[in-house]
C-alpha cells in the first residue's frame, strides 16, 4: 500500500516584504540629506544653518508618511525605489538652498537686477504637494493594469499638454510653458507619463504585427512597410514639437520613448537603429532653420568661441559649466565653497550638475549619478517580474523615460549632446518636475507590488482529498 499526499508550499506565501528594509534606507537617506544642509551652512557661515531643524522634520514627516502609505498599500513594493527618490529630492533641496545663500545673487537684486526671492522654500512646498501625489496615487490606483482602459485617453490628454504651450508666450527661447497668472507649469513633465500609458496599451496589442520582418539587409530585419506607419507618426509629432515650441528636450522624449518601447515590444534591434537614424536626420533637418536650435548646436561645437557673440546665453552657460566640472576635480572644493552660480538664473534648474560636479567632484558626480542608475535598475527589474504584458511595458517605459530625461539633461550640461531645456529629476528647481516624477515613482511601486506580492494560499482541502491510499 502506498501513500499520495498533496502538499503546498508555504515559502512563496509567507514572502518578505522588506518594508522593514525600506524603512532602514528611508532613515539613511534622510540623514544623508540633513548632514548636507548641516555642512552647507558650517561652509558658507561657520554655524549650523537656522533652519536645519525644521527641514530635518519636514523631511522624517514627508519620508514617513510615504513610508507608511506603502507599508499600507503596498507592501510588497521594491524597498529601494522610495528611499533613493527621497534622497535625490533631499539633496535636490539642500543644493537650492545652498544656491540661495550666494553673495551674487542677493548682490545683484541689490543693484536693480530685480528682487530677490529665494526658491528653496517653494521647492520644499512642491516636494510636499509632490508626495501628496505621490500617496494620491498609491491609494486610487489599486492595480495597475486599470490604465490600460484609458490607453487612448492617455494619448489624447497628452498631445493636448504638448500642444497648449504653443499658445503661451516662449521662456528662454522655448514654448514649454503654461502661465495662468503666478502659476506656471510644464505640461511635458505630465505628458511623458501618459505618453507611457498609451505606447504600452497599443504596443501590446500590435506586438506582434510590429515584430514581423518582410526582409533581412545586413543582418537587420527591416519592418513591413505598413508597420512603418507608428513609427513615422510619433516621428513628425517630435519633430512638429521642436518645430513649433523649439522644445529639444521634449521631442528627444517622446521619440526615444517610443523607439525603446517598440524594442521591448518586439524585440527586434531594426526599430532602434530606424529610430536614431530618423531623429538624426529630424535633429538635423530642425537645426538647419531653427535659429534657437541654431544657438544651442553652436555652443554645443565651441561654447568657448561664442563666448561673448551668442546673446541667447547657451554659450557662457556651457562654458561656465565646463569650467566648473574641471575646478572641481576628483573630490571637489566643498560644499559651499564652488561657484557655479556664476551661470545665472539656470544654475538652480538645468545647470545644477554643475553644483555637484564643483563642490563634490567626481566622486560626488558619479554617485548622484549612480543613484539615477539605481532607480532605473529598479524600474527594469519590475519590468522583469511584472506577470502582465501592460504591467512589463509600462514599469519598461516609465523607466526608459526616466533615463532618457536624465540622460539628455547630463549630457546636455556635460557637453556631450546639445542643451534641452528639461530639468533633472527630483534634483533641479521646478515644481512640474517634482510632482511627476514622484507620481512616475508611485506608479512604479505599485507595479513592483503586483509583480512580487506572492500568489494567495490554497483554499484547505478536506482528509479525503489531503490522503488518497492506492491499493495494490
Amino acid at each position: 500500500m502506498s501513500v499520495v499526499t498533496n502538499t503546498t508550499t508555504i515559502g512563496a506565501i509567507n514572502a518578505p516584504s522588506r518594508r522593514n528594509t525600506e524603512l532602514m534606507m528611508m532613515v539613511f537617506a534622510i540623514a544623508i540629506s540633513v548632514f548636507a544642509y548641516a555642512n552647507v551652512g558650517l561652509a558658507m557661515n561657520g554655524k549650523l544653518p537656522s533652519g536645519m531643524f525644521g527641514y530635518g522634520a519636514g523631511l522624517i514627516l514627508l519620508g514617513g508618511v510615504a513610508h507608511l502609505v506603502v507599508r499600507k498599500f503596498a507592501p510588497y513594493a521594491d524597498p529601494l525605489l522610495l528611499p533613493l527618490a527621497t534622497l535625490l529630492n533631499g539633496l535636490g533641496l539642500v543644493l537650492i538652498w545652498r544656491l540661495d545663500q550666494s553673495p551674487r545673487l542677493i548682490r545683484r537684486a541689490e543693484i536693480g537686477y530685480g528682487a530677490f526671492s529665494p526658491d528653496a522654500p517653494k521647492q520644499l512646498l512642491y516636494s510636499a504637494i509632490g508626495v501628496a501625489l505621490f500617496v494620491a496615487v498609491l491609494m486610487v490606483l489599486k492595480d495597475h493594469r486599470i490604465l490600460q482602459r484609458y490607453t487612448y485617453i492617455s494619448m489624447a490628454a497628452a498631445l493636448v499638454l504638448l500642444v497648449l504651450p504653443i499658445f503661451f508666450p516662449s521662456v528662454n527661447g522655448a514654448k514649454i510653458w503654461i502661465s495662468l497668472g503666478p502659476f506656471s507649469i510644464q505640461p511635458g513633465e505630465f505628458a511623458k507619463i501618459l505618453i507611457a500609458i498609451f505606447f504600452s496599451g497599443y504596443l501590446m496589442v500590435k506586438r506582434d504585427a510590429l515584430a514581423l520582418a518582410s526582409r533581412r539587409f545586413m543582418g537587420l530585419y527591416l519592418p513591413r512597410g505598413r508597420d512603418l506607419g507608428p513609427i513615422i507618426t510619433i516621428w513628425a509629432l517630435s519633430i512638429l514639437i521642436l518645430v513649433f515650441e523649439t522644445d529639444l528636450g521634449t521631442s528627444l522624449l517622446f521619440f526615444g520613448l517610443f523607439v525603446i518601447m517598440l524594442y521591448v515590444a518586439t524585440e527586434r534591434t531594426s526599430w532602434i537603429v530606424f529610430g536614431l537614424l530618423m531623429s538624426a536626420a529630424g535633429a538635423v533637418g530642425v537645426a538647419s532653420f531653427e535659429r534657437h536650435v541654431q544657438s544651442r548646436v553652436t555652443a554645443w561645437k565651441d561654447p568657448f568661441a561664442c563666448y561673448t557673440t551668442d546673446l541667447s546665453g547657451a554659450c557662457e552657460q556651457i562654458s561656465n559649466a565646463i569650467m566648473s566640472f574641471g575646478s572641481g576635480g576628483t573630490l571637489g572644493s566643498g560644499w559651499g565653497q564652488g561657484h557655479s552660480d556664476l551661470i545665472g538664473f539656470a544654475a538652480n534648474a538645468d545647470f545644477i550638475l554643475s553644483t555637484v560636479g564643483e563642490e563634490l567632484g567626481l566622486a560626488g558626480m558619479m554617485a548622484v549619478l549612480l543613484i539615477y542608475g539605481l532607480i532605473v535598475e529598479r524600474g527594469i527589474r519590475t519590468a522583469l517580474a511584472a506577470r502582465d504584458p501592460f504591467g512589463k511595458l509600462l514599469a519598461a517605459g516609465l523607466s526608459g523615460a526616466f533615463a532618457i530625461q536624465v540622460f539628455v539633461v547630463a549630457g546636455g550640461v556635460m557637453g556631450l549632446i546639445p542643451l534641452s531645456g528639461m530639468t533633472m529629476p527630483f534634483l533641479a528647481y521646478g515644481g512640474s518636475s517634482v510632482l511627476a516624477n514622484w507620481a512616475l515613482i508611485a506608479i512604479l511601486i505599485r507595479i513592483s507590488d503586483t509583480a512580487r506580492r506572492p500568489a494567495p494560499a490554497p483554499a484547505p482541502s478536506t482528509d479525503a482529498e489531503m490522503t488518497q491510499v492506492v491499493r495494490p
